[in-house]
């Protein structure tokens, strides 16, 4: 192909405008593999909540044999265990916003017949009208009970959000494990599904059941894709643009710019067009 503006590219310039267009097309391209990566995590998010979230539930142990063990998969996974709730060692995990309204999830940890303990979140309780904690916490059922409930991991610790007693600011289960100062499951938590018997108080609201959202990444990851591409573009359109300013007294540039403004004259409507069509508009 004859490009003679070409040879503008490998000026020392243009060869550093080229380094940085092939870096913001690299970084691009890392980005939008980035959102591909998590469209994958959103789709297998779905899966599980698909494939475990009405699941007939399993034995604890089951899936869980060890404290700190927890397979992924699981997550969502319905699980029964009997035991007897520890309501003095109760948490409240604060900055639980639900549907708008500020709130707190209640930490209730379940003593199991062989002394370890299972962190069973019952569910959530919007903020009191005159305090930072819920108005009322409903109570536990007393004695021993069976609890159906969701698992899912614990969550990290966040640097600089602190609590006061009784309450965390993250389900930081190691963190748990420590201020009850008994075995404690440490690899998931349980959020509640139902209890046997029943509470004589309504309980805290119900985990509510996941969107299946993929969401934006796909269409995210195309504009990184066509904004690396758009840089090699807008690249050679300005190599060849300074170019025909060079190169404006050359016989070819001088030929091809008369065709366009020949060819933009002929687009352009005439004096007589003009005329008639300002008399349509007096008509």
């Amino acid at each position: 192909m004859n490009a003679p503006w070409l040879k503008l590219v490998f000026t020392k310039r243009w060869l550093v405008y080229l380094s940085v267009t092939v870096i913001f097309a690299i970084a691009c391209v890392a980005l939008g593999t980035w959102q591909f990566a998590r469209l994958e995590e959103a789709r297998t998010e779905i899966a599980r909540i698909l494939n475990n979230f009405d699941a007939e539930p399993v034995a604890l142990t089951a899936s869980l044999p060890s404290l700190a063990g927890f397979n992924e998969n699981d997550k969502w996974l319905p699980v029964t265990v009997t035991g007897t709730y520890l309501v003095e060692e109760q948490l409240l995990v604060r900055g639980r916003p639900r549907d708008g309204a500020p709130g707190f999830e209640v930490l209730t940890p379940l003593r199991l017949p062989s002394g370890d303990i299972f962190i069973v979140d019952r569910g959530w309780l919007p903020t009191g009208q005159s305090q930072d904690a819920p108005d009322h916490i409903p109570t536990a059922p007393s004695g021993e009970v069976t609890v159906v409930a969701r698992l899912k991991a614990g969550e990290p610790s966040i640097f600089g959000r602190g609590a006061i007693p009784g309450q965390v600011s993250t389900i930081e289960l190691p963190l748990i494990a420590g201020i009850i100062g008994e075995p404690t499951y440490t690899g998931a938590y349980g959020l509640m599904k139902s209890e046997s018997p029943e509470p004589t108080q309504a309980p805290p609201a119900a985990v509510q059941r996941p969107q299946l959202d993929e969401g934006p990444h796909m269409s995210y990851a195309f504009q990184w894709l066509l904004f690396g591409i758009m840089g090699f573009i807008g690249l050679g359109w300005a190599v060849r643009n300074e170019w025909r300013i060079r190169n404006a007294d050359d016989p070819k540039e001088i030929a091809r710019n008369a065709g366009v403004k020949a060819k933009n004259a002929r687009r352009r409507p005439s004096d007589a067009q003009i005329e008639d069509e300002m008399m349509d508009l007096k008509d």
